[in-house]
């Protein structure tokens, strides 16, 4: 049996594995390799041996047997605190294994090219890494597990220091290996469980058509912190995200100031920057209860916020703020007159960061915001949404439809201004982030009044037009977005009782045309847009 401690490195990402194979001789720690990183280490004028050398046994089938040996997972897997089994180790001459250092083919990077022929995807499943991983892990009293390069350096450190790992720090490595090889499975079952398989099996050389929705789903999610509470205080609750998350989301956020977010912060934040996002002047949006209650575009986030803020300064109350621009002093100063939750914006100047350093409480998050383009992911968009039911889940691809104007489909006499057409697509794009059944009056770049999450259309458009009313906003002259169609003429005579001139509706009813007679009959223009924004 072997009194020197052994290390087997097989990566394929090198990232630090030189460094810290440096700090295993250092400590005295014997060296075996792999492939490509045995040369890398002997390149690197360290003493390595490699696996076939310790086995006895040569790599072959192209590499695909190499460490899957007695004498690799005997030394893993035996327990030194077991007679029994450092006697059978003594017998078959299989030296123990302390250090196991490995990362994964890189399947998940492999998959998410575009064109990835079924052949490449099967020949980057690893079969040797994950099962050296788990024998490690299993037996994690007596050998550390690296899969990572972010770990190498908290080892290192331990190693300088007290010459050895603790048992602390090997059973989170244990956990993370563990939870390394879920997380590749799972991808693997991901990308398999989505191949449309016809009367052939897809051809090696072409990429195979993948289903949007696998047949099985596996969800891969990091925890990111513990919250105080849920919904509710009698809740718990936990933020958790993407294994990848999408740059720009709001899981990227840098909170530069403020308290720990909470559930309904964090819900509530989500929305408000999945609004503004969508805004290519700058904008500025005020969420409560999930609802935005005031969105507006201006020249600038002062005079955004102070549009946004007209709409309904009762709710905007404690409310959630988000900008898709700088935030300066001026913009700052104003902002701090209410009482604001969360503050949003892609950058704030020294300046406006001074403002808010006496309101400790208000919680600012800096995120990036991408230019856009063509892909959800370029967007800095989720591609699916998922919502949990009893003993299940719901997926669907997002809403992530951007109306254009020539998308509209006048269908009155009467046609919108070129004011109203720019409105119109305001109020569209408004009316995609408000809970279902929908009605917002715009006029300006402004929203003027929103009317949210009733049962009833005609509810919500009383609503919006109420609130106009608390907030002294006249609704003559305005436009109007509902999200689905107006299944009688009801509905559109209230808005237009009201004061808009002009409405957006998806269409679609059986009684369409009793509703775009009433248009013409009350003087207004209607535009469908074809598109339905229910948000439940």
């Amino acid at each position: 049996m072997n009194a020197q401690k052994t290390a087997l490195l097989s990566v394929s990402d090198k990232t630090g594995i030189v460094e810290l194979a440096q700090a295993l001789h250092a400590q005295g720690v014997k060296l075996l390799s792999t492939g490509g990183t045995a040369k890398l280490l002997a390149d690197k004028g360290l003493p390595v041996t490699e696996v076939a050398e310790m086995t006895g046994f040569p790599e072959m089938l192209d590499g695909r047997v190499k460490t899957l040996h007695p004498r690799v997972h005997g030394g893993l897997l035996a327990r030194r605190d077991f007679p029994t089994h450092m006697a059978a180790l003594a017998e078959h001459n299989i030296n123990t294994i302390d250090f196991l250092v490995v990362n994964l083919y890189p399947f998940e990077s492999t998959v998410a090219k575009a064109g990835c022929t079924l052949e490449d995807a099967i020949e980057n499943i690893d079969i040797g890494g994950p099962a050296m991983v788990r024998s490690a892990a299993k037996n994690w009293k007596d050998v550390a597990v690296l899969t990572d390069a972010a770990q190498y350096d908290t080892v290192i450190a331990e190693l300088k220091a007290n010459g050895k790992v603790s048992d602390k720090t090997k059973l989170g490595l244990s956990i993370a290996a563990f939870n390394r090889i879920s997380q590749y499975d799972g991808a693997i079952s991901d990308y398999l469980s989505a191949i449309q398989i016809g009367d052939e099996v897809p051809a090696g050389d072409k990429a195979p058509v993948l289903d949007l929705f696998p047949g099985q789903s596996n969800g891969r999610f990091v925890k990111v912190q513990d919250l105080r509470y849920g919904e509710n205080s009698h809740q718990q609750a936990a933020l958790y995200r993407d294994l990848m998350p999408v740059p720009g989301s709001l899981v990227t956020a840098k909170q530069l100031q403020g308290k720990e977010l909470s559930y309904n912060n964090i819900a509530d934040a989500d929305a408000a920057w999945e609004c503004v996002k969508s805004f290519d002047t700058p904008a500025c949006v005020i969420v409560k209860h999930a609802n935005p209650c005031g969105v507006a575009v201006g020249a600038n986030a002062l005079e955004a916020y102070s549009k946004a803020f007209q709409t309904d300064p009762t709710s905007a109350f404690g409310g959630i703020i988000a900008l898709n621009t700088e935030l300066d002093e001026a913009g700052a100063q104003q902002i701090s007159k209410q009482f604001v939750e969360v503050l949003m914006a892609p950058s704030f100047t020294p300046a406006a960061l001074e403002v808010f350093k006496s309101k400790v409480n208000v919680r600012i998050l800096q995120i990036d915001l991408l230019k856009g383009g063509t892909t959800a992911w370029d967007q800095g968009r989720n591609l699916m949404d998922m919502k949990r039911i009893g003993s299940g889940i719901l997926l669907q691809t997002a809403d992530n439809h951007e109306l254009a104007l020539s998308d509209l489909k006048v269908v009155t006499t009467k046609q919108p201004t070129a004011e109203e057409l720019n409105d119109l697509l305001f109020a569209w794009k408004v009316a995609k982030y408000v809970k279902s059944n929908a009605i917002v009056f715009c006029k300006g770049g402004m929203t003027m009044g929103v009317g949210a999450g009733q049962m009833s259309r005609l509810d919500s458009a009383r609503i919006a037009s109420i609130k106009a009313g608390h907030a002294n906003l006249s609704l003559a002259g305005t436009v109007v977005a509902s999200d689905a169609f107006f299944p009688f003429r009801d509905g559109l005579d209230v808005v237009v009782d009201h004061g808009a001139t002009c409405v957006i509706q998806p269409g679609g009813s059986m009684r369409d045309q009793e509703v775009i007679d009433a248009a013409n009959e009350r003087g207004v223009s209607m535009v469908f847009s074809g598109v339905r924004h229910f948000r439940h």
